[in-house]
């Protein structure tokens, strides 16, 4: 089986990928969101430090063992640990972790396709309504979209990993950072846009809480598609002859470039059209913050380019966006999709329409969960708030599972996979990683401290989620 697996053309068809599986709506969407919510600066100095010191590590760990079992993540336990039957919940976690979490993840995929039919039609204007959002999503035209997305789903993960993942992100990729960059430099010469500046890049060490902290790591494993089983998966395609180490950081590098731009782009945007707003008002912040925020900037380009111009760039801002949200929602969906082939010996289309038979009730459900349906709207209440079905999905597989999944992996490649293993698979296709401070500080990080951090993070964001406390 081994032999016959697909494996990505090239190190930069990788790396894209990778990326593209890593840049999408948690860049885009849930980092400036997250940023506006807690603190901006304070939030966007740990969010780093967590990237650099914990989540690069954890990257490494999945992507190595990945590519060393050649399986998805469930086969890569059960063949790392010779089928033990305690480490396996490990590899369930990493299948269905993915799985729930595709669910919200086309929701607001959905989202973005309607956006950029409305930028299209001319409705430029109407979307930067206040009101626009919330009557959007609970319109019946949200079920045609959706529709829609499913279709051109299915039709780029049955073409497979080099034809559909890999040609897909080498044209998007760089497309999307070249518009994000002239969208910042334009929302710089805008007025009040130096107060969004400040707010995001001096940090006031004061407003870093317990809150701020389980937010930026959940955000950075979110970000870099990490504790979802994508990388182990997207390393079992990974050639020999290339460097996981290397392909990580770059990966890393590309996806906290995307985030610290699109937070450089709304942060600012914020008080360019509301210099007033305080961070009591920010700290409510959600998704629909960028849904509005997004075609009032586009709103304004009319002053240089005309109505036409405004319009084409937000058609094609969007559409980029969306794409970028594609290339995620696919790469989240090619694990358990693996799993189907690897596991039960599917074929690959027989994998998809099965996958999407089980997943299309929850998301039905989930895109109902905003007003559309009261059962769905309030599904019950946990940690002192009523909750919907799409704010469990997003509390228990985003926000918690998720520092789960990487605390697992890190103990399962020191203490049962080994570091002498673990360290073999990452000279393969990297003659300078033995003996380096990248073998060093991977070695020492991922057997000693991240373990702890993230058991720490699990614990109290159970409390705080759930129960309404926190330890810290």
């Amino acid at each position: 089986m081994a032999e016959q697996r697909e494996q990505f053309r090239s190190r930069l068809g990788f790396i894209l990928a990778a990326a593209g599986s890593a840049v999408g709506i948690g860049n885009l969407v849930g980092f400036p969101v997250n940023a506006a919510k807690s603190g901006g600066a304070a939030f966007l100095l740990v969010y780093a430090l967590f990237v650099v010191f914990i989540c690069l590590p954890v990257m490494i760990a999945e992507m190595s063992l990945g590519r060393n079992t050649q399986r998805n993540p469930l086969g890569a336990y059960n063949a790392a640990s010779d089928n033990n039957k305690m480490w396996r919940i490990g590899g369930w976690l990493a299948i269905i972790t993915p799985f729930m979490i595709a669910v919200f993840y086309q929701v607001l995929t959905v989202w973005l396709l309607a956006y950029f039919i409305g930028a299209v039609t001319g409705n430029l204007e109407a979307m930067a309504q206040p009101d626009y959002f919330s009557t959007f999503i609970n319109s019946n035209s949200v079920f045609l979209y959706l529709i829609v997305l499913t279709i051109l789903i299915g039709i780029i993960l049955n073409s497979g990993v080099q034809n559909g993942i890999e040609r897909l992100a080498k044209i998007l990729m760089p497309t999307l950072f070249v518009m994000l960059l002239t969208l910042v430099v334009f929302v710089f010469t805008l007025p009040n846009a130096g107060i969004g500046l400040q707010f995001y890049l001096v940090p006031d060490i004061g407003k870093i809480t317990p809150s701020v902290i389980s937010n930026a790591l959940g955000q950075a494993f979110f970000s870099l598609s990490l504790g979802m089983g994508i990388l182990i998966t997207y390393g079992s395609y990974v050639s020999k002859r290339d460097s996981i180490a290397g392909g990580a950081k770059m990966v890393a590098l590309v996806d906290t470039s995307v985030a610290f731009f699109a937070g450089l782009l709304i942060l600012p945007a914020i008080f360019v059209f509301n210099p007033e707003i305080n961070t009591e008002e920010l700290s409510t912040s959600s998704v629909s913050l960028v849904f509005t925020f997004l075609p009032k900037i586009f709103l304004s380009l009319q002053t240089l380019v005309g109505v036409i111009g405004a319009n084409l760039f937000a058609s094609a801002f969007f559409l980029l966006v969306f794409f970028a949200a594609l290339t995620s929602q696919v790469s989240i969906l090619q694990v358990p999709i693996s799993a189907f082939q690897d596991e039960l010996g599917y074929s690959r289309l027989k994998s998809v329409l099965s996958l999407g038979g089980c997943a299309a009730l929850l998301v039905v459900a989930s895109t109902m969960s905003f007003g559309m349906s009261p059962f769905f709207t309030e599904f019950t209440a946990y940690g002192g708030a009523v909750k919907s079905l799409f704010d469990v999905i997003i509390d228990v597989f985003y926000d918690t599972i998720l520092p789960l999944n990487g605390l697992i992996v890190c103990l399962f490649v020191v203490y049962r996979w080994r570091k002498t293993s673990f360290n073999q698979e990452l000279s393969v296709g990297d003659d300078n990683f033995e003996g380096s401070f990248t073998q060093k500080y991977v070695n020492l990080s991922v057997g000693t401290f991240i373990p702890v951090v993230l058991l720490l993070v699990f614990i109290n964001t159970v409390a705080l989620k759930f129960f309404g406390f926190s330890f810290v």
